[in-house]
């Protein structure tokens, strides 16, 4: 038996993260501090006393996300995994947990991705939809259907939930087609631009200098990647796909089934919010209706 952990992305914020952490460990006090001197500006402040609207800064809202779960496994020193994974911004988190990043190294990462993600989207306005009870295939296809625009499906959550990403216009027009051919739902989320689609190669590249610099470690354990929902071990290997992940899809559906395949028979959510949690009993009872999981 196989215990995999698990590390959400953006959109888990919430005020007051990591204060009780901060406030109660000594060790989580020293790793803020740490993270504060790291950054140039006080983001604890922020996560502990500033609201909702504050944490939704770019700057903010990702090295926040990052700092609050990577603290909590580190001061819960008995957490040994097997496997790991991360939703998007996660993975980064998955790279410290398995040794793969320092934890400094990874918040400079996580801060450069911040802000190379708002260059890109301020470069081009776009934004993401999200689709529900529609076949994974049937999203896809109608996305390749859209002409002249960008309209990709950019992170596969669970069975019958799947977020499509691109430009302003294609995604309104997908949302109608989406609609059209079935879908109970297809609502345009709330964020500031195309994540993990090609709209993001501008940050991609900024990224790409900044990964290809920092140091990889080979790790104590497998972590599996957005890009392929794969075991992967090798720095190289992990160091392309990071690179890779920001124009392309979050494949979770299909990582939590290889990693269940690989012997995860426990899965552990590590920071804020309990939502990858939820997405794994989704893929499970799916898995479990359709004959692929025991």
């Amino acid at each position: 038996m196989k215990h995999a952990f698990i590390f959400p992305g953006q959109g888990s914020q919430f005020p007051g993260m990591g204060k009780e952490l901060y406030e109660q460990n000594e060790h989580a006090r020293a790793l803020f501090e740490q993270a504060n001197e790291i950054l140039g500006f006080r983001i604890s402040d922020i996560m502990f006393n500033g609201s909702a609207e504050d944490l939704k800064q770019t700057n903010v809202t990702q090295p926040a996300i990052f700092l609050h779960a990577i603290i909590l496994f580190k001061v819960n020193e008995g957490l040994r995994p097997d496997m790991v994974a991360g939703h998007s911004l996660g993975e980064f988190t998955a790279l410290v947990a398995n040794n793969t990043l320092k934890f400094e190294d990874a918040l400079r990462l996580v801060a450069k991705r911040a802000n190379a993600m708002q260059k890109a989207c301020d470069l081009n306005p776009s934004t993401m939809a999200a689709v529900l009870n529609l076949d994974d295939h049937k999203v896809e296809e109608i996305c390749a259907s859209i002409e002249n625009e960008v309209v990709v499906a950019a992170n596969y959550n669970c069975p019958g939930q799947l977020v499509i990403s691109g430009s302003l216009q294609g995604i309104e027009i997908a949302c109608i087609k989406m609609k059209e051919a079935g879908a109970k739902r297809a609502l345009v989320l709330p964020v500031g631009g195309a994540f993990h689609s090609p709209l993001m190669e501008p940050a991609k590249k900024e990224l790409q200098a900044a990964i290809e610099e920092t140091v990889f470690s080979v790790p104590d354990c497998p972590v599996y990647q957005n890009v392929n929902a794969q075991a992967v071990s090798d720095p190289v290997a992990i160091k392309q796909n990071l690179i890779e992940q920001l124009t392309a899809p979050v494949r979770w559906t299909q990582t939590v089934l290889q990693m269940q395949q690989d012997g995860a028979a426990e899965f552990t959510e590590v920071g804020p919010g309990s939502v990858l949690q939820g997405l794994v009993k989704k893929i499970w009872k799916e898995a479990v209706t359709n004959g692929i999981s025991s």
